[in-house]
């Protein structure tokens, strides 16, 4: 840990230097497009999980599963699998119905692999940030300055190649960061991160240059939801219901939706996500945005 990191630790607010701390009531006004109260992103994980990793990759060990140390892996692989090749056309098709744009957080492995994907997602004008390398690869403190530097660059320059273009934005493999990662993000040219759920709205972080923050709200994250937690599908709709109508009523907010083709492209699921976009589509005031949009009412009214 580095003595500019640790200095933070014994002060008052956060633990670290890349957010002031401001409690809800003391911050200025947000304000969103057309007087919007609720900004809604969804986020859509594009991911391929690697059959038989290199050894020391580091991943979220809350989805290995009682198979997750055997290698080659096909439990997890096929799972994610099945999510690319069945579940992604599902959501994709319920967006389209919906009118509705989604920010495809992809790996670079997926869009490598996945070029159907690519292509429908950007026909139906979907935005893209990038999502590291694969789901067996997952940011921690584990790695070494240069290693991380390295692992991003590889990963963004490998997205931008399939994509077409440089993704503005950084969504890391289950939220993974170590202590230097915004500086990182910011120092390779990346303007937002959908790493931490600790707002109900965009913050600007301490980096050079500055990097908004948007908060994937991990609450009601499908994964946290229903592979960790093992809440019934059918609850969904109320609970981004009740969420949404609450920050609604609070003012101007942000509500982040994190879908994976593996987990609600499940025939059994897939309808519960359609009735809470359904219900968020008759909300009055609401803002359905990129993270690319979010991010530009950020940057140019700074406010925060």
């Amino acid at each position: 840990m580095s003595a500019e990191i640790r200095r933070y630790r014994d002060g008052a607010g956060y633990d670290h230097p890349w957010l002031d701390w401001e409690p809800d009531p003391s911050r200025t006004a947000l304000a969103w497009p057309g007087n919007a109260r609720l900004a809604v992103m969804i986020l859509l994980h594009v991911e391929h999980y690697d059959l038989d990793p290199p050894a020391g990759r580091f991943a979220d060990p809350r989805f290995g599963g009682a198979l997750g140390s055997y290698r080659p892996d096909y439990n997890n692989y096929t799972r994610r699998l099945y999510g690319a090749r069945v579940g992604i056309w599902r959501i994709l098709d319920m967006l389209r119905r919906r009118r509705l744009h989604a920010t495809v957080a992809i790996g670079a492995e997926a869009a490598e692999r996945y070029g159907a994907i690519v292509e429908r997602a950007r026909a139906d004008g979907h935005g893209f940030v990038a999502h590291g390398t694969d789901a067996t690869a997952m940011i921690s403190s584990r790695m070494d300055e240069a290693g991380e530097r390295a692992f991003i660059t590889d990963a963004t320059d490998r997205i931008a190649s399939v994509v077409g273009r440089r993704p503005r934005g950084w969504a890391g493999q289950d939220y993974g960061e170590s202590e230097r990662t915004p500086g990182l993000l910011a120092g390779a040219g990346f303007d937002h991160v959908i790493d931490w759920p600790n707002d109900d709205r965009p913050l600007l972080m301490n980096t050079e240059p500055r990097l908004v923050s948007i908060p994937p709200q991990s609450e009601w994250d499908d994964a946290e939801l229903f592979a960790v937690r093992k809440v019934d599908a059918w609850r969904y709709p109320g609970i981004i219901a009740d969420a949404a109508e609450c920050l609604i009523g609070e003012g101007v907010r942000l509500l982040t939706l994190a879908v994976r083709p593996w987990i609600f492209g499940q025939p059994h699921r897939a309808r519960h996500l359609d009735r809470a976009l359904a219900h968020l589509t008759e909300l009055e005031g609401v803002w359905n945005a990129t993270s690319d949009q979010i991010a530009d009412v950020m940057l140019e009214s700074p406010i925060i």
